[in-house]
């Protein structure tokens, strides 16, 4: 991979970090102002129902903000666009589409294929 493509993913992951901080800094923030009693069952089981939401999209930008962070460090290392699985070039295409990939697409999409058959999905 050449140097300006290194520079284009370490920016763009760099932007996608910030991003994603951003949004669950946010999330946290409306977590904690929101503190209402509901006397009404049907209500309060909707504000839980958000709630829940609420948190499942922070812990999905948690587990984004950790594959951005280990990303970066492979630019850092000196081995991202690598397939960790075959060794091989990853396609810019496919570091373009997923910053974060760790596997080629053929790699990828034997692995999805081994957890379909395995009953994983």
């Amino acid at each position: 991979m050449e140097q300006k493509d290194i520079e284009f993913f370490r920016k763009l992951l760099s932007t996608m970090l910030e991003e994603a901080q951003q949004n669950g800094d946010s999330t946290i923030e409306e977590l904690t102002g929101n503190n209402e009693v509901f006397a009404d069952p049907a209500d309060r089981a909707t504000a839980e129902s958000d709630r829940a939401f609420t948190l499942r999209l922070r812990d999905r930008e948690r587990r984004l903000i950790r594959k951005i962070r280990a990303a970066l460090q492979r630019i850092d290392d000196g081995v991202y666009g690598v397939c960790e699985e075959c060794g091989e070039d990853i396609s810019l295409a496919r570091l373009k589409a997923r910053p974060v990939t760790r596997l080629c697409i053929n790699c990828k999409a034997r692995q999805e294929e081994d957890e379909y058959l395995r009953g994983d999905q």
